[in-house]
């Protein structure tokens, strides 16, 4: 296929996908598929496609997901190696996949600005390789895009090495040396493991400890894998059979919490095993309830953290020229820091790029708290589609499973308003209200937000805005149909949105003026 990533940027197209992981990818597929008829184009930042897993190149990274649930339904991949996959195998899948579709991608093309214009009734988008006007706009940046990098006091007279984990600094050599990693979730789970071995000497700072359970991971052998090639029957049956389990897990987290002490009896079980050491055993024992933040599935996390040179300390306060200070006032000697603390999924770099029809960006709008009608649209932006969006996350399954019905709904979506003969569509407000006001009671009886943590679930104004709480049954049977009563369209949109006047009674006084 022709290399077009060098070609200039057309200067308008009908729909315009931005990034290409699980869920651009999703995109490009439906749009050929069910229309291709349209203009479509891709744009990644990168020099290919990949998403988080072609970031993350940390030592040990890998998925927590199964991969019988890990592959896009269109592009079953009956070679996975590992029943949990590692990083390179994902990242190779996403490459054989998107290279179905490299004539319609541009390589190292970042999306810079994006605002609408309503005269036009279209969205016109910058990027690093020039500008281009789109009259769809399918937002799919990823959830896990943008590093949270935490501030540390003295941070700046430190004067050894320090990254996060998502951006990994190969150029290290971290062999003999004395390394502090920040943060005890999924990413240092499967980095300390890895390197524990290699190093001087290993302080883990721990601000809450995790719940952690035994990864079930095996490998999957030729005959396995050429019985998945040759009877693809079996491979679905799996898949089928793996995604039903994984359903199970709904009960204990969102619908009856009451079940969860069967997953914590697992988890101290595993705990109590591994770690002899009474002291430390009661220093890695959470006091939240098991499934409030998520749950870690390894077997060596707690081996690792008993090596001779490895040690677990408090939560980090401050940096100093050459050391790392605990909540306990004790200064450890490290000469290299890696923060392994995750992401920021309720505040993605993108909001900020994407301006509505009033002129405000989606974070402006959101205010730290984002809301979307079915986690794909947002009032006061018409014609984009946000895959990824608010409160599509799962705890318990394949996020596959949740962008593949996002993409099918932006693709039925775009053929609805086209057959009625509208070119713009825009969520209304009442709707999207509507839809949050049902969400939002089932996501608090949820352990997410009863549990008794703090998440990266939850937002800066303490809502949980991240996570699905019902079945992927359930999302996808929601995402199946186009409610043009939940929409206005063309010149029933107004130019700037509206304000709706509230009334501040005394019974609310926390209640602000609807926008």
């Amino acid at each position: 296929m022709a290399d077009i990533s060098s070609l200039p940027l057309p200067e308008r197209v009908d729909v315009l996908v931005v990034g290409v992981g699980f869920g651009g990818l999703a995109a490009l597929h439906r749009l050929r598929k069910d229309h291709p008829g349209l203009q479509t184009l891709a744009i990644e930042r990168a020099e290919g496609a990949g998403g988080v897993w072609r970031e993350n190149d940390y030592p040990g990274a890998a998925c927590d997901v199964p991969t019988s649930l890990y592959s896009l339904s269109f592009a079953p991949n009956p070679d996975w190696a590992h029943t949990y996959g590692r990083r390179h195998e994902i990242h190779n899948y996403l490459r054989s996949v998107a290279a179905d579709y490299d004539d319609q991608i541009r390589y190292n093309c970042a999306l810079t600005a994006a605002r609408w214009d309503g005269s036009a009734q279209e969205w016109v988008v910058d990027t690093t390789n020039g500008q281009i006007r789109t009259r769809f706009l399918v937002a799919a940046p990823g959830a896990l895009s943008e590093p949270g990098l935490p501030e540390v006091p003295g941070a700046e007279d430190f004067t050894g090495t320090m990254f996060h984990s998502a951006k990994w600094d190969h150029t290290q050599d971290l062999r003999g040396r004395k390394v502090a990693l920040v943060g005890t979730g999924a990413s240092a789970i499967q980095i300390v493991p890895e390197i524990v071995d290699t190093v001087g000497h290993l302080t883990v700072f721990q601000r809450t400890p995790a719940w952690v359970v035994p990864r079930l991971d095996r490998n999957i052998g030729p005959m396995e894998r050429a019985i998945y090639k040759r009877v693809p029957g079996v491979h679905r049956l799996v898949r089928k059979m793996v995604w039903a389990y994984r359903e199970a897990y709904v009960l204990m987290m969102a619908r009856n919490p009451k079940l969860l002490p069967i997953a914590k009896t697992l988890a101290l079980a595993q705990l109590r095993v591994q770690v002899r050491d009474r002291s430390l055993r009661k220093r890695l024992t959470p006091d939240y309830t098991i499934g409030c933040k998520r749950m870690l599935l390894t077997n060596k996390w707690f081996p690792a953290l008993q090596r001779d040179n490895a040690t677990v300390t408090g939560a980090i306060t401050r940096l100093t020229a050459n050391g790392a200070v605990d909540d306990q006032g004790r200064e450890h000697e490290v000469d290299t820091v890696v923060f392994a603390t995750g992401f920021t999924p309720t505040e993605p770099p993108i909001a900020r790029a994407v301006t509505g029809r009033d002129g405000r960006t989606l974070a402006e709008t959101w205010q730290g708290s984002p809301r979307a009608y079915r986690g794909v649209e947002v009032h006061g932006f018409p014609n984009l589609f946000f895959l990824y969006g608010p409160n599509t996350n799962l705890g318990h399954s394949s996020i596959v499973l949740m962008l593949e019905p996002q993409a099918y709904y932006m693709s039925k979506t775009i053929a609805e308003v086209t057959r009625a003969g509208h070119s713009t569509f825009e969520v209304t407000q009442a709707a999207q209200d509507g839809y949050n006001a049902d969400l939002d009671p089932e996501l608090e009886r949820t352990v997410w937000n009863s549990g008794g943590c703090s998440s990266w679930y939850l937002d800066s104004t303490g809502r949980n805005s991240v996570m699905w709480p019902k079945f992927t049954s359930d999302f996808r049977r929601q995402m199946a149909s186009f409610e043009a009563a939940d929409h206005r369209f063309d010149d029933a949109i107004p130019a700037v949105a509206e304000t709706v006047e509230t009334t501040v009674t005394d019974t609310d006084p926390e209640r602000t003026l609807a926008q």
